[in-house]
């Protein structure tokens, strides 16, 4: 298979470092720009050493990205600011498809890493772990949020048992805070604190309670540490179950999983930091069977944003879903 080209737009952040080196690294992709304002003109090597080419930042705007000649755009812009470059790339690759009689299938694929469309029917939800059929040479891809993939790995397999909202309690580095100073990024306002925020209706909240289909209640909370995510969720039963035949429904729901383990005690966010899967284990059950307890951990860079983003690039475009993901790092 030829080599694909991929263009990424704002990818100064953690993620789009995360991002640049797993691509620089695949077999069958290339990265053909990177833009950045605040770097426009700078060598993508010199801050990124994974990259050895010459290739330098440049600064597109939403036109500049549609007339460019790739196979796939990476969007990793702040939420509120990516509908004008899917809406000039949805016009341009039109406008090609009727003068060459293509196809809509013919479209460059688009992934978008902010909230923007994962609300939007007419994008796919990019979690292969649950709808890797429909991600399959689809064209618009939304990369779910980082909170949102430990809940939902953490739900899925019980997810017909559940009765009533999920509790989910969660804990990410500060990393998630992306790199605009701010209190939640601060290491020293951090240090020795767990801190509290977005206690109600967190996006992550209703972004979940829409793809389970069944409600969440989700409390993010900020440490100290720079990556990885612990989310543990407390989910109340329809019925009385057995914890053994609980943990046979996680094995069997992730048996083929190449990035996602299934462990017996709760995993620990130090293991899974710099890795890109996810591990979910921990699990307890009250006297009674009617109450689940799981904890789900990942890296909040890398399976939570980045590898995920590789995971679904690759499932577009038809190659292994773990092409270019260094296997040797999961857990």
């Amino acid at each position: 298979m030829s080599r694909k080209h991929i263009g990424l737009v704002g990818a100064r952040g953690h993620v789009g470092s995360e991002l640049i080196r797993l691509l620089a690294n695949h077999p069958g992709f290339e990265i053909a720009f990177v833009s950045s304002r605040e770097r426009a003109g700078q060598r993508l090597a010199d801050h990124e050493p994974a990259y050895t080419g010459e290739l330098r930042y440049t600064a597109l705007d939403a036109a500049g990205v549609a007339v460019s000649n790739v196979d796939a755009v990476v969007l990793g812009l702040p939420n509120g600011l990516a509908a004008p470059y899917v809406a000039a790339i949805d016009a341009h690759d039109a406008g090609l498809g009727t003068a060459s009689g293509d196809t809509p299938a013919s479209r460059r694929v688009v992934i978008d890493l902010s909230a923007d469309f994962r609300f939007d029917p007419a994008w796919a939800y990019g979690l292969p772990e649950r709808h890797r059929v429909a991600l399959a040479g689809t064209t618009r891809i939304s990369n779910p949020g980082c909170y949102a993939t430990a809940m939902q790995l953490a739900l899925a397999p019980v997810l017909d048992l559940l009765e009533g909202p999920a509790q989910c309690f969660g804990v990410s580095g500060y990393s998630g805070a992306g790199t605009t100073p701010g209190d939640r990024n601060d290491p020293a306002k951090l240090h020795g604190n767990l801190m509290p925020y977005s206690l109600v209706d967190h996006l992550h909240e209703r972004e979940v309670t829409r793809h389970l289909g069944h409600p969440v209640e989700f409390m993010p909370h900020v440490a100290p540490h720079f990556r990885g995510i612990t989310m543990t969720v407390n989910a109340h039963l329809r019925e009385r179950a057995s914890l053994d035949a609980l943990r046979e429904r996680y094995a069997a729901a992730y048996a083929g999983e190449p990035l996602v383990r299934v462990v017996e005690a709760a995993p620990w966010v130090s293991r899974i930091a710099g890795r890109p899967g996810a591990e979910v284990g921990g699990f307890a059950l009250s006297a009674d069977g009617r109450r689940l307890v799981a904890v789900a951990t990942l890296d909040n860079l890398l399976k939570g944003a980045a590898s995920q983003a590789l995971q679904n690039l690759n499932l577009a475009f038809g190659f292994a879903e773990t092409a270019g993901i260094p296997m040797e790092d999961t857990p």
